[in-house]
This record gives structure tokens, C-alpha cells and sequence, in this order.
């Protein structure tokens, strides 16, 4: 099963909002209870991250299906579904996995069907471990350049855990962060085309690649939009009231 987090009033709209890799679901913590105004924000740890179970398999696949068990054992029906990063990759999955359940799509600068070597270069060739919590917090500053040290801090108390030897670490599994960088690099599945969707492309981000967004506009066609964002990859903390308008423009339609 997968630790679920909530945001918003409980009757609020639904949405589901799904982090990327090495993420959890509290990173949209920030995004929900201040700017996503009226939205019940539900947002599950991915298999393999935060506090979710870890154990395998992290195929795309498998995190569509545990998606749609959150949907499920909270008894929506259907909702609007938001990811970012990795989680726009398992947006997509989950929407061809139910379409009937997704009701549209928003892909905050989505990973998905990156050039291998690009993903070779760019993922981490080894787990991230730190000796002590301020180290920890600088590598975590220079990660986020530009980003407010708040949410620097929350991510620090939210997503880094002690290990037995006394050093600190990232809650997500190494091995389940390898493979979701190996599942980005697979042939990109599409929205389906019946399912309105906004692609949100960063232009200080290298992870939207010009032949998904070709492939997604030919078939898609009018259920399709797409925006170009001036900002890094973490668009939500780098801009989240821009960010928020975008996402409530394009749900409230």
C-alpha cells in the first residue's frame, strides 16, 4: 500500500497530484494548502519513496496500478491528475491504465522518453549519503538553487532519514530510483487522446524533449495544450503562484 498524504478541505475537488523521483507526496504541501484554493489534494509516496512500501516492482506499470489503488480504497471515482517530473510518466500510465477514472491530465515538465545517454549522465551513480544532517542540508541547498530555504527545510525534515551508523540519507530506495530513471528512457506512451491535458514544459529544463511534444499535439489535437514555463525543472517551489493559476485555469474550464 502506498502512505498517502491529503491537503485542502475535505470537501473539496479531488485532485491527485504525483511527485517525482526521489520525491514524496508532501512536497505538494506547499502548492495545496496555499495557492490550489477549494482542491482536496491527495498525494501518494510512490512505491519505493518516502513512506510508502519499497519493495518492487517500480515499473511504470506498477505505480499506475498502486495509483489506482489510492483511487480505490478512497473510493473517487474520478478526479483531475497532476505530475511532475517521473510522476507525469505515471500520470500518463495511470490515464491509459483507467481513462475513465482521470478526468484530464496537467504534466508538470514530465521525464518521459529520454534519450538513454541523456539518463546516463544525468542520474545518480550512487546513493546519496551525508555525515551529518547540515551536510545533508547543504548538498540539499545547492540542489534547489533559486528555491526558498522553507522549503529547502521541509524537505529536509520530510524526506531524510537517520541510518543505523548515524549517517543521513534520502528516504527513497536507490534501487527503485534507478529503475524509474530506466523506465524514462523507455519508448513514451501518450495521453490517451481523448483526455484533455495540459504539458507544461520548463525552459530551463532539459526533460521535455521536442518529439513528445510532436507525437502528443498529432494525436491529440485540440485535447491537448501546451505552455511554456521560464523556469527550472522544480517549477511548482521555484514558481508556485504561477504555477497554482496555471493549474486551477485549466481545471476550472
Amino acid at each position: 500500500m502506498l502512505h498517502v498524504h491529503q491537503f485542502g478541505p475535505d470537501d473539496g475537488v479531488p485532485v491527485l497530484m504525483v511527485h517525482g523521483v526521489t520525491g514524496h507526496g508532501g512536497r505538494w504541501k506547499r502548492l495545496a494548502e496555499e495557492f490550489l484554493y477549494g482542491f482536496r489534494v491527495i498525494a501518494p509516496d510512490l512505491r519505493g519513496h518516502g513512506q510508502s512500501t519499497h519493495l518492487p516492482p517500480w515499473t511504470l506499470e506498477q505505480h499506475a496500478a498502486d495509483l489506482l489503488s489510492v483511487l480505490d480504497s478512497l473510493a473517487v471515482t474520478g478526479l483531475p491528475v497532476i505530475g511532475h517530473s517521473f510522476g507525469g510518466a505515471a500520470a500518463i500510465h495511470l490515464a491509459r491504465l483507467a481513462p475513465q477514472r482521470v478526468t484530464k491530465l496537467v504534466l508538470l515538465d514530465p521525464a518521459i522518453g529520454l534519450d538513454p545517454q541523456f539518463v546516463m549522465d544525468t542520474m545518480p551513480m550512487w546513493p546519496q549519503v551525508f555525515q551529518s544532517i547540515e551536510e545533508a542540508g547543504e548538498w540539499q541547498r545547492n540542489e534547489w538553487a533559486g528555491i526558498s530555504l522553507r522549503d529547502v527545510e521541509e524537505e529536509l525534515r520530510e524526506n531524510f532519514v537517520q541510518t543505523s551508523d548515524g549517517r543521513w540519507m534520502p528516504r527513497s530506495n536507490y534501487s527503485a530510483v534507478t529503475t524509474a530513471w530506466s523506465e524514462m528512457s523507455r519508448a513514451a506512451q501518450l495521453p490517451p487522446p481523448t483526455t484533455h491535458t495540459l504539458l507544461v514544459s520548463a525552459k530551463r529544463s532539459p526533460f521535455v524533449r521536442p518529439a513528445f511534444v510532436d507525437a502528443c499535439k498529432m494525436t491529440m489535437q485540440a485535447n491537448l495544450e501546451v505552455t511554456e514555463f521560464d523556469s527550472g525543472h522544480m517549477l511548482q517551489f521555484e514558481h508556485p503562484v504561477e504555477t497554482a493559476e496555471l493549474i486551477m485555469d485549466f481545471l476550472g474550464r
